[in-house]
Order: structure tokens, then C-alpha cells, then sequence
């Protein structure tokens, strides 16, 4: 039996992607405009994600991206999807957050990973020691909610008594058993990890407790969507990601390309099966209106998520903007 879309709740995961021969200024202007449109057209929240040593990302300093977001719109909820906290120390993160609810108050989300979200290089360039780890992390967040609770042994301000809902995001099972002890909402990462989604939304549903925060499991599914007027259209403009992800096959990073007529020529075909494990076919939707409406309903049914969170790597600006509207369109017609 399908579940209605008017159930689930529909938000942007921006990637503030660094296009090939422009600079991260233009990330960021793009970053608000997208920001402004989804508002209007009621997309639930805007994320953006911490990277490090990744050119084709602009989000790095995370929080000072929220708050350039957050000053351009008027009610859509903010957020780190996520903030890599092995990267940091929890009182920093605090103390961040704690100003951004201070400035936008009730519009600040926090989601935490426990990945480096870069490199050892970089991982050791960010805290200087390699001596955390990700199986340090539990501690690390209670650190963090000490800190907003002002029963730490520091005084985060601001920080102290923040409003700031608190998510755990993963790509495996760990954060999922993390999130259900916790009773957390949990964001699983299948927009590039989608062989372990179903596993992981069933150890959180099954484990969960209840919390003050969250009465009951809360789920939150990525998803990549690249829509157009035609599937060819779509297909074109998915080279993009595609060529990024290829990058990534081949250990150097590059910035988003623009379309290519034949993304074949670009690979050899182990290139490609590695490509296509990590964007496969239910976890990146490509086509037109009927094509993204019949993939997002199979996916919302398959996962009854709670709430999806839509990336878009498309590199014309524009044509971003008409993917996310199109999108908007099916979810407010159903």
C-alpha cells in the first residue's frame, strides 16, 4: 500500500558544489538563491554537509555557510547534514550552534557524523592528533548535549540551553544502534550508501527508545534526484555527478563538471560498476516528472521514511532550481 507524500516531509541536502571554472563565491550565492526558492516552494529544512579537501565543495566551514542561509530566508529550518564531530572539539560545536540559535532561533538543526569526512592528511590537519576516533563519538555527543544541557563542567556561551534539535546521520548500522539508544532521529546516508539502508532503518526502528526529544523513531532517507522536462535531458545533466563520483573512483576529487554528450567515453567499465554501486537506481532517481514521481513513490514505500532529504548535483544553476520545483510540484500534488 502506498504511503501518501503528504506524510512525509521533503528537504534540500546542498552540497554548495564548486563549479569547473568558477569559484566558491558563486557556490554561495547559488547556495541562497536554491536556499530562498526552496522556502517558497515548502521544502521542510536546508542542510548543508562538512568536507574537507574536496574541490567540487564549498561547505567546509560548515556553520558559517548555515548562517549565510539562514539570513536569507525567513522560516525554513537551517542545519549540518552534518557536522563531523571526531573533527572537532564538542565545546567548539557548541558554541557554534549555540550562536546560530541565538541568531535565528528555532531554525538551527544539528545532525552529527562520526566520520572524518576527508582524509587521514586532513583528518590529522583539522585536529592535529589522530588520537580520536570514530569509536569515540558516542562520548563526543554526550559531551555536546552536556554542553547544551549547561551540565558540563564548561559553560558553552553561547550554547548553554540552546534549542537545537540533535540528529544522527550514518551510513552504516553504528549510528543507527547510537540513535535508537539515544532516542534520537537518525539521517541515513543511502543517496551514496544504499546497500546498507534497509538494514540500518530496521536496527533503529527496532531499538529505539523513547527520549525527550523523540517519542517515537524518526527516519530520515537521502536521495539524489536529477529532474527534467525529458529523461534524455536528465540523463545529460546526471553526467555531472557522475563524472564527480568517477572522480572519486579515481582518488582525485575534482569540481563539478559540466554535462557530457557521452558518459561512456569517460570510463572503463570497472570505473562504471563502481560508479553505479554507489548511485544506483532506487537511491538516484533520473528522469522526467512521471519517472521521479513513480521512483520517489517505490522509494518513500520501500523505506516508509519519515522524511526524505533530496541532493541535487546539477551543474547549470538553473537547471538545479527547475529540478528541485519539479520535485516540489509531484510532492505537493499527492
Amino acid at each position: 500500500m502506498s504511503q501518501s507524500f503528504t506524510n512525509v516531509q521533503f528537504s534540500v541536502l546542498d552540497l554548495a558544489p564548486v563549479l569547473y571554472g568558477h569559484t566558491p563565491s558563486l557556490s554561495f550565492q547559488n547556495s541562497a538563491d536554491l536556499a530562498q526558492h526552496s522556502e517558497k516552494w515548502g521544502y521542510h529544512r536546508y542542510w548543508l554537509a562538512e568536507h574537507h579537501n574536496m574541490p567540487g565543495i564549498a561547505s567546509s566551514a560548515t556553520s558559517l555557510v548555515i548562517s549565510h542561509v539562514a539570513s536569507h530566508t525567513k522560516k525554513i529550518k537551517v542545519g549540518a547534514g552534518g557536522i563531523m564531530l571526531p573533527n572537532h572539539a564538542p565545546l567548539v560545536i557548541a558554541e557554534q550552534f549555540g550562536t546560530l540559535d541565538a541568531l535565528y532561533p528555532n531554525r538551527i538543526d544539528l545532525g552529527l557524523g562520526r566520520a572524518p569526512g576527508s582524509d587521514q592528511a586532513t583528518a590529522y590537519a583539522l585536529r592535529r592528533t589522530l588520537n580520536s576516533s570514530a569509536e569515540d563519538f558516542p562520548q563526543q555527543v554526550e559531551e555536546l548535549e552536556a554542553y547544551f544541557k549547561g551540565t558540563a563542567n564548561v559553560t558553552a556561551v553561547p550554547g548553554k540551553g540552546a534549542n537545537i534539535p540533535l540528529w544522527l546521520l550514518g551510513s552504516s548500522d553504528f549510528s543507527a544502534r547510537l540513535a535508537a539508544e539515544k532516542g534520537l532521529p537518525f539521517a541515513f546516508a543511502s543517496h551514496f550508501s544504499p546497500d546498507y539502508t534497509f538494514p540500518a532503518l530496521k536496527i533503529y526502528r527496532d531499538r529505539f527508545k523513547p527520549s525527550e526529544q523523540l517519542e517515537k523513531p524518526r527516519a530520515m532517507v537521502g536521495v539524489n534526484i536529477i529532474a527534467a522536462d525529458t529523461v534524455e535531458k536528465a540523463k545529460w545533466l546526471a553526467t555531472s555527478q557522475q563524472q564527480q563520483f568517477l572522480s572519486l573512483v579515481r582518488g582525485a576529487p575534482s569540481e563539478l563538471m559540466p554535462p557530457i554528450d557521452d558518459i561512456d567515453q569517460a570510463w572503463n567499465v570497472y570505473e562504471k560498476a563502481s560508479v553505479e554501486k554507489s548511485v544506483n537506481s532506487k537511491t538516484t532517481i533520473v528522469g522526467d516528472k512521471q519517472t521521479v514521481k513513480n521512483k520517489l513513490q517505490a522509494f518513500v514505500d520501500e523505506t516508509n521514511a519519515d522524511e526524505v532529504i533530496i541532493n541535487s548535483q546539477i551543474y547549470d544553476h538553473n537547471e538545479r532550481l527547475y529540478s528541485y520545483e519539479l520535485v516540489a510540484d509531484i510532492v505537493n500534488q499527492m
